[in-house]
């Protein structure tokens, strides 16, 4: 067999959409032969001339020299038939999503291959194991997925389903480097990594509109400028596609047998039924004119003046310091006591439990009482969070207070975990548990939700950042109010904070 890292390499291309075209568009420019062929010699012809134009703007961006670009173009040429490809020395299909389908295809190729052939099926929801059953020797067969738009998503899933050779999956982590790509190993699972790994963010983004926690803007904002990522979950359903979105989590909630941590919201599907797709149709969670996102600002009560003394519970500590240094940015008068003054509006930052629940157990006024979450930054913006019984005129207050110190404020209804603790920790809990079924080595997992998601860090990374005791905790209290099974603690973050061990901490067995 060829070395996929060094040798000479002819890779065939089945499918020219635009997930083939990209896939050949990096290989050709790595100096492959690249053989295109699809069903339609049109659509195989039109690819080529797109590459070729791909290639183009990369020469007059400085990105290729025009050698470089004059390779890659020699190096891709089309095919008017499937025999064509009989000296490949891989094959990856990326065809419509059909397992019949793709199985017809690799029996066909079977025959006309070589026996040291790889076929890679570019699948990113069907089972390889189950694509491989076609064949008769599945040992070469494995999935081998990219994201679009190719030369841009610098990851790629080297899968490997039940029976394939690892030397298999050696040759296609070195072909992906090769290629100027990262390659992450994963075992055939629903949603392989990047799928699985990306349902924390959406399905309890949707958890938290279908309690009617926050409205799409102010929980897209908070997830950006608290926690920092790229985007929201409703910005980014609206991007992908709520057609997209809603099947995919069905589809891995029910591959992993109604697995409560995955659990979509009820709230996805009747909002596909009324065809809020997203930028696609003009309409999801947000307005789209002539393109352009349409962001509602969210009104809130605001005091001319802060009259009230504020006291800051001392619970957490640090969370305590943090909250009291930004109060007196705003040149508030502080409560110091040990315990609040009748007068007083009382601050509590807690860790995963609600407002009432920690108004309730401390004895305080839950009039006068609102919380504030003060694990995440908040250099730009600030949560807000009420509990049922919290006046408009203690909240005008606390709003008042944190604009004076120069602070968007979000505000939201009670809430286990607010909003950014309970996403950024269901996201931690479910990389913890792919981590615990071994379907990707935790480095992997980061790189993955790195790369492919965009995510400000990978999740366990973000899990050691927060403290796996922190995470820990916000998962146990959220589970003690509400009883929900999505909350209950991989049991991969719950040893490691129990041995005060990173959760990117791989064992030695």
């Amino acid at each position: 067999m060829k070395s996929f890292e060094h040798d000479p390499l002819t890779l065939g291309i089945i499918g020219a959409g635009a997930m083939g075209r990209g896939i050949a568009q990096v290989a050709a420019q790595a100096g492959l032969t690249v053989k295109l062929f699809d069903l339609d010699s049109k659509v195989a012809g039109e690819a080529v001339v797109f590459v070729d134009q791909m290639l183009d703007r990369a020469q007059v961006k400085g990105r290729l020299s025009a050698a470089e670009a004059a390779n890659a173009k020699q190096c891709l040429q089309t095919v008017e038939t499937l025999p064509e490809l009989a000296d490949a020395d891989l094959v990856l299909e990326a065809v419509v999503e059909r397992i019949d389908v793709k199985q017809n295809l690799f029996r066909q190729l079977e025959a006309l291959v070589s026996p040291h052939c790889v076929l890679a099926t570019n699948t990113s929801s069907l089972s390889v194991t189950e694509i491989a059953t076609a064949v008769e020797r599945p040992e070469r067969v494995a999935g081998y997925h990219f994201f679009n738009p190719v030369p841009l998503m610098k990851l790629a899933e080297v899968i490997g389903g039940m029976r394939t050779a690892e030397p298999v999956l050696d040759q296609l982590v070195a072909l992906t480097r090769r290629i100027g790509h990262e390659p992450v190993r994963v075992i055939d699972s629903p949603g392989f990594l990047v799928n699985h790994c990306g349902r924390g963010l959406v399905t309890e983004g949707m958890r938290v509109l279908q309690e009617a926690v926050a409205e799409p803007a102010v929980l897209d904002a908070i997830m950006r400028e608290c926690a920092g990522f790229r985007m929201g979950p409703c910005e980014l359903m609206d991007l992908t596609g709520l057609d997209i979105t809603f099947p995919a989590s069905e589809q891995i909630y029910s591959g992993y047998f109604q697995e409560p941590r995955l659990r979509p919201a009820p709230l996805m599907r009747v909002r596909l039924n009324a065809g809020l797709l997203g930028r696609k149709t003009g309409e999801g969670f947000y307005r789209y004119v002539n393109g352009e996102q349409q962001v509602p600002q969210q009104a809130l009560p605001r005091a001319a003046e802060v009259t009230a003394p504020l006291w800051v519970s001392p619970q957490h500590p640090a969370l305590c310091e943090k909250l009291i240094s930004l109060l007196q940015m705003a040149g508030v008068r502080l409560d110091e006591g040990e315990r609040p003054g009748k007068d007083s509006i009382v601050l509590v930052t807690p860790l995963g439990s609600d407002a009432t629940s920690v108004a309730v157990s401390a004895g305080v006024d839950p009039a006068r009482t609102l919380a504030v979450d003060a694990l995440f930054t908040t250099v730009r913006r600030v949560t807000v969070m009420t509990n049922p019984a919290t006046t408009k005129e203690s909240l005008a207050q606390v709003v008042a207070a944190f604009e004076q110190a120069g602070r968007v404020v979000s505000v939201i209804r009670d809430s286990t975990g607010f909003v950014a603790q309970r996403i950024v920790a269901t996201i931690i809990n479910i990389a913890c548990e792919i981590a615990q079924q071994r379907i990707a080595v935790p480095v992997d997992i980061d790189t993955a939700a790195r790369l492919a998601l965009g995510y400000p860090q990978g999740p366990l990374e973000l899990g050691d950042a927060l403290g796996a005791d922190t995470v820990l905790n916000i998962l146990e209290n959220i589970y003690q109010v509400n009883g929900d099974d999505r909350y209950r603690p991989s049991v991969w973050l719950r040893r490691r904070a129990q041995l005060q061990l990173p959760l990117t901490f791989t064992e030695a067995f």
